[in-house]
Protein backbone atom coordinates (compact mmCIF):
# COMPACT_ATOMS: atom_id res chain seq x y z
CA UNK A 1 0.00 0.00 0.00
CA UNK A 2 1.48 3.36 -1.01
CA UNK A 3 1.86 5.44 1.82
CA UNK A 4 -1.25 7.75 2.88
CA UNK A 5 -0.04 11.63 3.10
CA UNK A 6 -2.49 12.91 5.58
CA UNK A 7 -3.20 10.94 8.77
CA UNK A 8 -5.22 12.38 11.63
CA UNK A 9 -7.15 11.38 15.04
CA UNK A 10 -10.61 13.06 15.99
CA UNK A 11 -10.49 13.54 19.64
CA UNK A 12 -14.37 12.46 19.23
CA UNK A 13 -16.07 10.23 16.79
CA UNK A 14 -18.52 13.39 15.51
CA UNK A 15 -15.44 15.61 14.71
CA UNK A 16 -14.14 12.73 13.29
CA UNK A 17 -16.54 12.31 10.72
CA UNK A 18 -16.83 15.50 9.26
CA UNK A 19 -13.21 15.46 8.53
CA UNK A 20 -13.39 12.35 7.06
CA UNK A 21 -15.80 14.21 5.21
CA UNK A 22 -13.65 16.92 3.53
CA UNK A 23 -11.38 14.73 2.53
CA UNK A 24 -13.49 12.14 0.84
CA UNK A 25 -15.24 15.00 -0.97
CA UNK A 26 -12.10 16.75 -1.99
CA UNK A 27 -11.45 12.75 -3.62
CA UNK A 28 -8.96 11.27 -1.60
CA UNK A 29 -9.52 8.26 -0.82
CA UNK A 30 -9.99 8.13 2.84
CA UNK A 31 -11.01 5.27 6.02
CA UNK A 32 -11.81 6.16 9.21
CA UNK A 33 -10.65 3.47 11.55
CA UNK A 34 -13.00 3.15 14.96
CA UNK A 35 -9.19 1.91 16.30
CA UNK A 36 -5.60 1.62 15.08
CA UNK A 37 -5.76 -0.50 11.80
CA UNK A 38 -3.63 -3.37 11.96
CA UNK A 39 -2.47 -5.00 8.52
CA UNK A 40 -5.65 -6.94 7.74
CA UNK A 41 -7.96 -3.80 8.12
CA UNK A 42 -5.26 -1.98 5.78
CA UNK A 43 -5.46 -4.77 3.21
CA UNK A 44 -9.03 -4.92 3.62
CA UNK A 45 -9.64 -0.92 2.94
CA UNK A 46 -7.48 -0.91 -0.32
CA UNK A 47 -5.04 2.12 -1.44
CA UNK A 48 -5.58 5.10 0.66
CA UNK A 49 -4.00 8.77 0.25
CA UNK A 50 -5.75 10.04 4.05
CA UNK A 51 -6.38 7.63 6.98
CA UNK A 52 -7.75 8.11 10.65
CA UNK A 53 -8.83 7.47 13.85
CA UNK A 54 -11.85 8.33 15.38
CA UNK A 55 -11.28 8.20 19.29
CA UNK A 56 -12.37 9.42 22.80
CA UNK A 57 -9.17 11.68 23.69
CA UNK A 58 -10.99 14.46 24.70
CA UNK A 59 -13.07 12.61 27.86
CA UNK A 60 -10.41 10.59 28.64
CA UNK A 61 -7.67 11.25 31.51
CA UNK A 62 -3.97 12.17 30.85
CA UNK A 63 -2.86 8.74 31.53
CA UNK A 64 -5.52 7.21 29.51
CA UNK A 65 -4.38 9.34 26.22
CA UNK A 66 -1.31 9.15 26.45
CA UNK A 67 -1.85 5.20 26.14
CA UNK A 68 -3.60 5.76 23.20
CA UNK A 69 -2.58 8.50 21.54
CA UNK A 70 1.39 6.73 21.94
CA UNK A 71 -0.18 4.01 19.63
CA UNK A 72 -1.79 6.37 17.18
CA UNK A 73 1.28 8.32 16.44
CA UNK A 74 3.69 5.33 16.50
CA UNK A 75 1.54 3.51 13.54
CA UNK A 76 1.11 6.71 11.34
CA UNK A 77 4.72 7.45 11.52
CA UNK A 78 5.06 3.92 10.65
CA UNK A 79 3.00 4.21 8.00
CA UNK A 80 4.97 7.23 6.26
CA UNK A 81 2.34 9.92 7.04
CA UNK A 82 3.48 13.18 6.32
CA UNK A 83 1.20 15.24 8.35
CA UNK A 84 -0.34 14.09 11.99
CA UNK A 85 -3.86 15.81 12.19
CA UNK A 86 -4.55 16.02 15.91
CA UNK A 87 -8.12 16.69 15.14
CA UNK A 88 -9.72 18.74 18.15
CA UNK A 89 -13.12 20.54 18.63
CA UNK A 90 -13.63 23.87 16.73
CA UNK A 91 -14.63 25.16 20.03
CA UNK A 92 -10.99 23.75 21.75
CA UNK A 93 -13.09 22.52 24.84
CA UNK A 94 -10.87 20.77 27.17
CA UNK A 95 -8.97 20.53 29.96
CA UNK A 96 -5.99 19.76 32.09
CA UNK A 97 -7.82 16.86 33.44
CA UNK A 98 -9.73 15.62 30.54
CA UNK A 99 -8.93 15.86 27.00
CA UNK A 100 -5.77 17.94 27.64
CA UNK A 101 -4.53 18.84 24.44
CA UNK A 102 -1.25 19.82 25.45
CA UNK A 103 -0.49 15.62 26.67
CA UNK A 104 -1.70 15.19 23.13
CA UNK A 105 0.74 17.34 22.07
CA UNK A 106 3.94 16.18 23.86
CA UNK A 107 2.87 12.55 22.82
CA UNK A 108 1.95 12.69 19.34
CA UNK A 109 5.50 15.32 19.32
CA UNK A 110 7.55 12.10 20.13
CA UNK A 111 7.27 10.29 16.70
CA UNK A 112 6.83 13.57 14.40
CA UNK A 113 9.85 15.23 15.45
CA UNK A 114 8.92 18.79 12.67
CA UNK A 115 10.10 21.65 14.60
CA UNK A 116 6.83 23.58 13.54
CA UNK A 117 3.98 22.30 15.66
CA UNK A 118 0.61 24.02 14.65
CA UNK A 119 -2.33 24.97 16.24
CA UNK A 120 -4.87 26.25 13.63
CA UNK A 121 -7.51 28.11 15.23
CA UNK A 122 -10.82 28.74 13.84
CA UNK A 123 -13.08 27.28 10.71
CA UNK A 124 -15.01 29.67 8.93
CA UNK A 125 -17.33 27.37 7.43
CA UNK A 126 -18.63 26.60 10.98
CA UNK A 127 -18.84 30.22 12.40
CA UNK A 128 -15.47 29.48 14.82
CA UNK A 129 -13.26 32.36 14.26
CA UNK A 130 -9.38 33.00 15.60
CA UNK A 131 -8.61 37.01 15.98
CA UNK A 132 -5.23 37.74 17.50
CA UNK A 133 -5.12 34.53 19.39
CA UNK A 134 -8.73 34.89 20.48
CA UNK A 135 -11.23 32.03 19.65
CA UNK A 136 -14.94 32.87 18.91
CA UNK A 137 -17.98 30.86 17.78
CA UNK A 138 -21.36 31.97 16.38
CA UNK A 139 -24.39 29.91 18.26
CA UNK A 140 -25.76 29.04 15.00
CA UNK A 141 -25.18 27.97 11.02
CA UNK A 142 -26.60 30.72 9.73
CA UNK A 143 -24.36 33.67 9.39
CA UNK A 144 -27.03 35.90 11.14
CA UNK A 145 -26.30 34.49 13.88
CA UNK A 146 -24.15 36.49 16.87
CA UNK A 147 -20.87 35.57 17.85
CA UNK A 148 -19.62 35.21 21.19
CA UNK A 149 -15.78 35.15 22.48
CA UNK A 150 -15.84 31.40 23.13
CA UNK A 151 -15.79 32.25 27.33
CA UNK A 152 -19.27 34.05 26.85
CA UNK A 153 -20.91 31.46 24.42
CA UNK A 154 -24.04 30.42 26.22
CA UNK A 155 -23.11 26.96 25.75
CA UNK A 156 -19.37 26.79 25.39
CA UNK A 157 -18.79 28.05 28.68
CA UNK A 158 -21.53 26.46 29.82
CA UNK A 159 -20.38 22.86 29.48
CA UNK A 160 -21.20 20.01 31.95
CA UNK A 161 -17.36 18.62 31.16
CA UNK A 162 -14.97 21.16 29.88
CA UNK A 163 -16.42 24.77 30.08
CA UNK A 164 -14.37 26.98 28.25
CA UNK A 165 -13.45 30.04 30.47
CA UNK A 166 -10.58 31.32 28.54
CA UNK A 167 -10.74 32.97 25.54
CA UNK A 168 -6.57 33.37 24.84
CA UNK A 169 -5.92 30.05 22.91
CA UNK A 170 -2.43 30.95 24.39
CA UNK A 171 -3.45 30.87 27.71
CA UNK A 172 -6.25 28.17 27.25
CA UNK A 173 -3.24 25.74 26.01
CA UNK A 174 -0.99 27.03 28.78
CA UNK A 175 -3.11 25.80 31.33
CA UNK A 176 -2.68 21.98 29.40
CA UNK A 177 1.12 22.29 29.78
CA UNK A 178 2.61 23.96 26.57
CA UNK A 179 3.58 26.83 28.49
CA UNK A 180 5.10 28.47 25.23
CA UNK A 181 2.58 28.97 22.66
CA UNK A 182 3.37 31.75 20.03
CA UNK A 183 0.81 33.60 18.13
CA UNK A 184 0.85 34.31 14.37
CA UNK A 185 -1.90 36.80 13.60
CA UNK A 186 -3.67 37.10 10.38
CA UNK A 187 -1.91 40.44 9.61
CA UNK A 188 1.06 37.71 8.33
CA UNK A 189 -1.21 36.38 5.91
CA UNK A 190 -1.98 39.94 4.42
CA UNK A 191 1.32 39.69 2.16
CA UNK A 192 3.04 37.33 0.35
CA UNK A 193 3.98 33.69 1.50
CA UNK A 194 7.58 35.33 2.22
CA UNK A 195 6.34 36.92 4.88
CA UNK A 196 4.50 34.25 7.09
CA UNK A 197 7.58 32.29 6.30
CA UNK A 198 9.68 34.76 7.83
CA UNK A 199 7.83 35.29 11.07
CA UNK A 200 7.03 31.64 11.41
CA UNK A 201 11.27 31.36 11.58
CA UNK A 202 11.57 34.19 13.64
CA UNK A 203 9.01 32.58 16.10
CA UNK A 204 10.82 29.24 16.01
CA UNK A 205 14.00 30.89 17.61
CA UNK A 206 14.38 29.54 20.27
CA UNK A 207 11.55 26.42 19.98
CA UNK A 208 8.44 26.98 21.61
CA UNK A 209 6.06 24.58 22.27
CA UNK A 210 3.39 25.46 19.55
CA UNK A 211 2.24 28.29 17.16
CA UNK A 212 -1.10 29.42 17.27
CA UNK A 213 -2.71 30.55 14.09
CA UNK A 214 -5.13 32.90 13.54
CA UNK A 215 -7.88 32.10 10.99
CA UNK A 216 -11.15 34.09 9.84
CA UNK A 217 -11.35 32.95 6.17
CA UNK A 218 -10.69 30.89 3.47
CA UNK A 219 -7.74 32.92 2.22
CA UNK A 220 -6.20 32.68 5.91
CA UNK A 221 -6.73 28.98 5.40
CA UNK A 222 -5.33 28.57 1.91
CA UNK A 223 -1.83 30.37 3.75
CA UNK A 224 -1.39 28.40 6.25
CA UNK A 225 -2.13 25.06 3.61
CA UNK A 226 0.79 26.78 2.07
CA UNK A 227 2.87 26.08 4.52
CA UNK A 228 2.06 22.94 6.40
CA UNK A 229 2.97 21.67 2.55
CA UNK A 230 5.94 23.06 2.45
CA UNK A 231 6.93 22.23 6.02
CA UNK A 232 5.90 18.72 5.88
CA UNK A 233 7.89 17.97 2.45
CA UNK A 234 10.70 18.52 4.44
CA UNK A 235 9.98 16.69 7.96
CA UNK A 236 6.67 14.75 8.94
CA UNK A 237 4.90 17.76 10.42
CA UNK A 238 2.20 17.24 13.54
CA UNK A 239 -0.96 20.28 13.47
CA UNK A 240 -3.87 20.25 16.07
CA UNK A 241 -6.85 22.02 15.12
CA UNK A 242 -10.83 21.58 14.04
CA UNK A 243 -11.27 19.77 10.24
CA UNK A 244 -9.99 23.53 9.23
CA UNK A 245 -6.91 21.70 9.12
CA UNK A 246 -7.93 19.15 6.25
CA UNK A 247 -9.29 22.40 4.79
CA UNK A 248 -6.46 24.51 4.71
CA UNK A 249 -4.01 20.82 3.07
CA UNK A 250 -7.01 20.71 0.20
CA UNK A 251 -6.99 24.54 -0.49
CA UNK A 252 -2.94 24.38 -1.16
CA UNK A 253 -3.31 21.39 -3.43
CA UNK A 254 -4.89 22.95 -6.43
CA UNK A 255 -4.02 20.68 -9.05
CA UNK A 256 -4.05 16.52 -7.62
CA UNK A 257 -3.37 14.84 -10.73
CA UNK A 258 -5.69 11.82 -11.02
CA UNK A 259 -7.76 13.26 -8.18
CA UNK A 260 -11.40 13.72 -8.99
CA UNK A 261 -13.57 16.00 -6.38
CA UNK A 262 -16.67 13.95 -5.44
CA UNK A 263 -20.48 15.92 -6.24
CA UNK A 264 -22.69 16.02 -3.24
CA UNK A 265 -24.32 12.75 -2.97
CA UNK A 266 -27.50 13.00 -2.68
CA UNK A 267 -29.17 10.80 0.13
CA UNK A 268 -32.48 9.40 0.15
CA UNK A 269 -34.87 8.61 2.52
CA UNK A 270 -34.24 5.88 4.64
CA UNK A 271 -35.42 2.63 4.10
CA UNK A 272 -37.23 1.12 7.09
CA UNK A 273 -37.26 2.56 10.63
CA UNK A 274 -34.96 5.41 12.05
CA UNK A 275 -33.49 4.91 15.69
CA UNK A 276 -31.65 8.56 16.57
CA UNK A 277 -29.91 8.23 20.10
CA UNK A 278 -29.09 12.06 21.73
CA UNK A 279 -26.96 12.45 24.86
CA UNK A 280 -26.24 16.15 24.03
CA UNK A 281 -27.01 18.84 26.42
CA UNK A 282 -26.89 21.90 24.08
CA UNK A 283 -29.76 24.15 23.09
CA UNK A 284 -29.68 23.12 18.90
CA UNK A 285 -29.89 19.47 20.09
CA UNK A 286 -33.29 20.22 21.74
CA UNK A 287 -34.28 22.07 19.29
CA UNK A 288 -33.52 19.44 17.08
CA UNK A 289 -35.63 16.93 19.37
CA UNK A 290 -38.27 19.47 19.76
CA UNK A 291 -38.77 19.30 15.80
CA UNK A 292 -38.44 15.40 15.38
CA UNK A 293 -42.13 14.76 15.24
CA UNK A 294 -41.82 12.07 12.95
CA UNK A 295 -40.13 9.81 15.73
CA UNK A 296 -41.73 8.30 18.86
CA UNK A 297 -39.49 10.22 21.60
CA UNK A 298 -38.59 8.15 24.21
CA UNK A 299 -37.10 10.13 27.31
CA UNK A 300 -34.07 8.65 29.48
CA UNK A 301 -33.34 8.96 33.33
CA UNK A 302 -29.28 9.22 33.49
CA UNK A 303 -29.60 8.73 37.03
CA UNK A 304 -31.17 5.06 36.42
CA UNK A 305 -28.83 4.42 33.35
CA UNK A 306 -25.76 4.48 35.50
CA UNK A 307 -27.00 3.28 38.46
CA UNK A 308 -25.20 0.17 39.93
CA UNK A 309 -27.57 -1.80 41.24
CA UNK A 310 -30.89 -1.09 38.94
CA UNK A 311 -28.88 0.11 35.78
CA UNK A 312 -28.48 -2.83 33.83
CA UNK A 313 -32.24 -3.75 34.83
CA UNK A 314 -33.35 -0.44 33.70
CA UNK A 315 -31.44 -0.45 30.08
CA UNK A 316 -32.44 -3.48 29.29
CA UNK A 317 -36.26 -2.39 29.69
CA UNK A 318 -35.76 0.47 27.46
CA UNK A 319 -33.41 -1.47 24.95
CA UNK A 320 -36.84 -4.27 25.04
CA UNK A 321 -39.11 -1.01 24.24
CA UNK A 322 -37.51 0.66 21.58
CA UNK A 323 -36.49 -2.50 19.67
CA UNK A 324 -40.08 -3.40 19.71
CA UNK A 325 -41.18 -0.08 18.53
CA UNK A 326 -38.70 -0.03 15.48
CA UNK A 327 -39.82 -3.69 15.05
CA UNK A 328 -42.97 -2.18 13.80
CA UNK A 329 -41.60 -0.16 11.68
CA UNK A 330 -41.57 3.39 13.78
CA UNK A 331 -39.49 5.68 14.23
CA UNK A 332 -37.27 6.21 17.55
CA UNK A 333 -35.76 8.97 19.03
CA UNK A 334 -34.05 8.32 22.52
CA UNK A 335 -32.49 11.20 24.57
CA UNK A 336 -31.13 11.82 27.91
CA UNK A 337 -33.35 14.27 30.04
CA UNK A 338 -30.75 17.21 29.65
CA UNK A 339 -32.71 18.71 33.01
CA UNK A 340 -30.86 15.96 35.19
CA UNK A 341 -27.76 15.24 32.79
CA UNK A 342 -25.50 17.80 33.60
CA UNK A 343 -25.05 16.82 37.71
CA UNK A 344 -24.65 12.94 36.43
CA UNK A 345 -21.84 14.24 33.67
CA UNK A 346 -19.58 15.78 36.09
CA UNK A 347 -20.47 13.33 39.28
CA UNK A 348 -20.07 9.54 37.49
CA UNK A 349 -17.60 10.61 34.18
CA UNK A 350 -18.25 8.52 31.34
CA UNK A 351 -20.61 6.10 32.61
CA UNK A 352 -23.24 7.96 31.18
CA UNK A 353 -21.63 7.60 27.59
CA UNK A 354 -21.01 4.04 28.51
CA UNK A 355 -24.59 3.22 29.22
CA UNK A 356 -25.92 5.28 26.29
CA UNK A 357 -22.95 2.51 23.88
CA UNK A 358 -24.55 -0.47 26.12
CA UNK A 359 -28.06 0.76 25.19
CA UNK A 360 -27.56 1.27 21.66
CA UNK A 361 -25.83 -2.46 21.10
CA UNK A 362 -28.66 -3.95 22.90
CA UNK A 363 -30.99 -2.36 20.43
CA UNK A 364 -29.16 -3.10 16.99
CA UNK A 365 -28.88 -6.57 17.92
CA UNK A 366 -32.78 -6.89 18.07
CA UNK A 367 -34.18 -4.19 15.97
CA UNK A 368 -33.62 -3.95 11.77
CA UNK A 369 -31.77 -0.23 11.88
CA UNK A 370 -30.44 0.99 8.65
CA UNK A 371 -30.20 4.41 9.20
CA UNK A 372 -28.75 5.38 12.63
CA UNK A 373 -28.07 8.69 14.09
CA UNK A 374 -26.32 10.29 17.58
CA UNK A 375 -26.17 13.36 19.09
CA UNK A 376 -23.20 14.37 21.60
CA UNK A 377 -19.42 13.98 21.17
CA UNK A 378 -18.80 11.70 24.04
CA UNK A 379 -22.19 9.68 23.57
CA UNK A 380 -21.30 9.01 19.49
CA UNK A 381 -17.24 8.26 20.88
CA UNK A 382 -18.64 5.26 23.08
CA UNK A 383 -22.01 4.52 21.90
CA UNK A 384 -20.01 3.52 18.17
CA UNK A 385 -17.44 1.98 20.02
CA UNK A 386 -19.40 -0.47 21.39
CA UNK A 387 -20.54 -1.34 18.34
CA UNK A 388 -17.53 -3.52 17.44
CA UNK A 389 -17.45 -2.17 13.90
CA UNK A 390 -13.86 -1.61 12.19
CA UNK A 391 -14.14 1.31 9.91
CA UNK A 392 -16.59 4.40 8.78
CA UNK A 393 -16.36 5.48 5.13
CA UNK A 394 -17.98 9.05 3.89
CA UNK A 395 -21.25 8.83 1.93
CA UNK A 396 -22.79 12.28 2.15
CA UNK A 397 -23.36 15.54 3.75
CA UNK A 398 -26.12 16.37 6.05
CA UNK A 399 -25.30 19.71 7.02
CA UNK A 400 -22.40 21.69 7.51
CA UNK A 401 -20.01 20.05 9.72
CA UNK A 402 -22.76 16.48 10.01
CA UNK A 403 -21.80 13.32 7.55
CA UNK A 404 -24.09 10.51 6.58
CA UNK A 405 -21.67 7.65 7.16
CA UNK A 406 -21.48 3.91 6.50
CA UNK A 407 -20.01 1.32 8.74
CA UNK A 408 -17.70 -1.08 8.31
CA UNK A 409 -18.39 -4.58 10.50
CA UNK A 410 -17.65 -8.44 10.57
CA UNK A 411 -21.16 -8.44 11.73
CA UNK A 412 -23.86 -8.43 9.06
CA UNK A 413 -26.42 -6.61 11.17
CA UNK A 414 -23.93 -3.72 11.08
CA UNK A 415 -21.84 -3.69 8.10
CA UNK A 416 -23.10 -0.63 5.47
CA UNK A 417 -25.41 0.91 8.74
CA UNK A 418 -25.91 4.57 7.62
CA UNK A 419 -24.70 6.68 10.36
CA UNK A 420 -24.85 10.15 11.36
CA UNK A 421 -22.79 11.35 13.90
CA UNK A 422 -23.42 15.34 15.49
CA UNK A 423 -21.95 17.37 17.77
CA UNK A 424 -24.44 19.23 20.04
CA UNK A 425 -23.30 22.44 17.78
CA UNK A 426 -24.10 21.36 14.58
CA UNK A 427 -27.03 21.03 12.24
CA UNK A 428 -30.43 22.90 11.94
CA UNK A 429 -33.49 22.51 13.61
CA UNK A 430 -34.70 19.99 11.05
CA UNK A 431 -31.86 17.89 10.92
CA UNK A 432 -33.11 14.60 12.94
CA UNK A 433 -36.66 15.12 9.99
CA UNK A 434 -33.56 15.57 7.07
CA UNK A 435 -32.24 11.83 8.74
CA UNK A 436 -35.47 10.32 7.82
CA UNK A 437 -36.51 11.85 4.70
CA UNK A 438 -33.07 12.51 3.17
Amino acid sequence: MSAPAYAFYGDDFTGATDTLAHLARAGLRTMLFLRVPDESCLAGAGPLDAIGVAGAARSMAPAAMREELDAVGARFAALGARVMHYKVCSTFDSAPEVGSIGVAVRTLGAHFANPLRMVVGGQPDLRRYCVFGQLFAATGADDGQPVHRIDRHPTMSRHPVTPMHEADLRLHLRAQGLEDVVSIDWRAYAQDDSVLKARVDEALQPRPDALLFDVQAEPHLRAIGRLMRESAAQQPLLVVGASSVAQAWLLADDVRPGVVPRDGERVARAQGPVLVLAGSLSPRTQAQIEAAISYLRVRLEPERMTDEREGEAYLREQVNAIAAALAQGRNVLAYTDRTRIGGVAEARGNALALACGALLDGVLRRAPVRRLGVAGGDTSSFAVRALGAWAISYHASLAPGVALCRLHADDAHLDGLELMLKGGQMGDADLFERLIAG
